[in-house]
């Protein structure tokens, strides 16, 4: 099995993070503390295969804010590629001249 970094900045072993479903059936209450007292996702099994991930709200969220950034860099580097870029001196003059009253 591999490793990952945890949230904290520490290196965790994957294994330990995997449980079968019957687990989570039996510890729901548990496993919902754990995920939010220790920051780390939780893969559950279902006949042996790896079904879903578990993680705690706070850590989704900075997830999903983290893919949205991902998606904005990558947007603007399609863009550079393209061509489609502008001087910042020219946006900044065209904008300060939108600024100004008629």
């Amino acid at each position: 099995m591999g490793y990952i970094w945890s949230e904290r900045g520490s290196l965790m072993k994957l294994s330990d993070q995997i449980k079968p479903i019957s687990y989570l059936k039996a510890h729901a209450a548990e496993i919902v503390r754990t995920l939010g007292d220790r920051r780390e996702p939780l893969i559950i099994t279902q006949n042996g295969e790896a079904k879903v991930v578990m993680q705690d709200i706070d850590s989704y969220e900075r997830m999903q804010e983290t893919v949205a950034l991902l998606k904005i860099l990558a947007l603007g580097n399609h863009q550079i590629e393209a061509g489609q870029v502008e001087p910042a001196a020219n946006v900044i003059a065209r904008l300060r001249e939108r600024r100004r009253p008629c």
